[in-house]
């Protein structure tokens, strides 16, 4: 049944009503219908990031015309490029979780928060370090609630903002963010069908580099706290902390310290070489792990039941965006979407557009999800440059550096919630106090990754 004239008209096809437009604009429509919606609901919270990567795909591949068979192979095409991205997830999670529970990395965060009691700068230093250490597993609820516990009696018996505290936890989670096992990378590596590791290589130098560039920051924020100190005094009272001698005594170093801190750095070697699939070598470590520290088979069970949930979640997320990408990508939707973009953008800005995005990505953290970012934005703009001759991986860098430091300064992180939760912080006065420095060092890591030759101009 058809209403209408030839360009635009109401079909009824298989009891299904779908409105068609002139061929060469109905994919863009029903893409960027998708793309919307699905960025809409996840910024909106009202459906969870699984729920609307599944099942808005599905409808609109529907209502553009697509029978079941199509949709099924658009399925098996992209969960076949995201299952090794998906598998690494799993027990990546699974195993820093684990490395965590034997306590491996507790006594290097009390002996930097030992190292730095009572001084102001050296607090400020130790507290960026230890960001960075305690975000080694890549899980933000985890580095809060090692970090802030641990360090915020040491801010408030100080009289230090607890906000410098959030700022360089933040910043310092922010370089390691872009570990491979991390979210950002993982879902670019899920978008592009990449290796992770191989991704992640190449961003070692930078990632050394914005660590430099953190302790500097942090002696430099320390210093004007100081400054701040002594001119008026402390921001609260600080008469019910903890003395700085009661905070994080001695003690000795957990089981099997020393065996676990091998096999961590053996797992973190061999990924870094590359002679092993990044998840078989993390479904290795884990093993290894449990067998060494748990060597009931009971406790093994428990340890793996503990941290499944964060696992599992995060592994359907990234099987969910396959079928979400593999709908846009087989049905030619993302190619006619930047077909149609560069006929409206400017042509002298479409060539750089990833760079455009990459200045503009950690402001981009308060109004996108990571999910929305990587999974909805980043596979047009890869379509759309890579016309250009623009690499995928310079395009991955940009949009990824460039917004990767606001992760914890986003409304969207619930990691960040739990950790303004526990230092008893407000999310506005986090934003307006951290907002412009994060984006600063953010614009200082795209320039030294253009310097290292990640990202190609021209």
């Amino acid at each position: 049944m058809e209403y209408g004239d030839s360009q635009s008209s109401w079909r009824l096809n298989s009891g299904i009503i779908r409105f068609s437009l002139p061929e060469k604009h109905m994919l863009t429509f029903a893409g960027l219908a998708i793309i919307v919606m699905v960025v809409s609901l996840l910024i909106l919270r009202k459906l969870a990031p699984v729920v609307c990567l599944t099942l808005i795909p599905f409808i609109g591949a529907l209502l553009a015309g697509f029978g079941f068979a199509d949709i099924g192979k658009f399925y098996s095409a992209g969960l076949n490029s995201v299952i090794q991205v998906a598998t690494m997830f799993i027990f990546a999670i699974t195993f820093f979780g684990v490395m965590q529970d034997t306590g491996v990395f507790r006594p290097i965060v009390n002996g930097m928060v030992g190292i730095s009691r009572g001084n102001v700068v050296t607090v400020a230093v130790c507290t960026a370090v230890v960001g960075m250490l305690a975000h080694l597993d890549g899980v933000g609820a985890t580095t809060f609630l090692l970090t802030v516990p641990t360090l915020l009696p040491l801010y408030r018996r100080l009289g230090m903002n607890p906000y410098l505290m959030m700022l360089l936890l933040a910043l310092g989670a922010g370089i390691l963010n872009m570990m491979p096992w991390a979210g950002p990378l993982g879902r670019a590596a899920a978008v592009t069908d990449l290796d992770p590791a191989a991704l992640w290589q190449p961003l070692i130098p930078l990632q050394l580099i914005g660590a430099g560039l953190l302790v500097v920051l942090a002696a430099v924020l320390g210093v004007f706290e100081a400054r701040r100190l002594r001119k008026q005094g402390p921001l609260q009272a600080a008469d019910d902390a903890e003395p700085l001698e009661d905070l994080n005594d001695m003690q000795p170093l957990p089981k099997l310290f020393f065996v676990n801190m091998a096999l961590f750095l053996g797992v973190i070697g061999t990924l870094i070489s590359g002679i092993l699939p990044s998840g078989y070598i993390f479904m290795i470590g884990l093993g290894i792990a449990l067998v060494i520290n748990y060597p009931d088979v009971d406790e093994q069970l428990e340890r793996i039941r503990a941290h499944a949930p964060n696992a599992l979640l995060m592994g359907a997320i990234i099987l969910a965006a396959g079928s979400f990408l593999g709908v846009l990508n087989g049905s030619g939707m993302l190619k006619a979407i930047a077909a149609d973009l560069v006929r409206v953008l400017p042509s002298e800005a479409t060539p750089y557009l990833h760079l455009i995005l990459g200045v503009f990505g950690l402001p981009l953290d308060l109004v996108l999800s990571t999910d929305a970012y990587y999974f909805a934005l980043l596979p047009v703009i890869l379509e759309i440059v890579s016309a250009y001759g623009v690499e995928t991986t310079s395009a991955i860098y940009a949009l990824q550096i460039g917004n990767v430091i606001g992760t914890f300064v986003s409304p969207f992180s619930p990691a960040l919630w739990l950790g303004l939760g526990l230092a008893g912080l407000d999310m506005g006065r986090h934003i307006r106090y951290s907002l412009l420095p994060m984006w600063a060092f953010s614009l200082v890591l795209l320039g030294v990754a253009v310097g290292l030759g990640l990202i190609k101009i021209g």
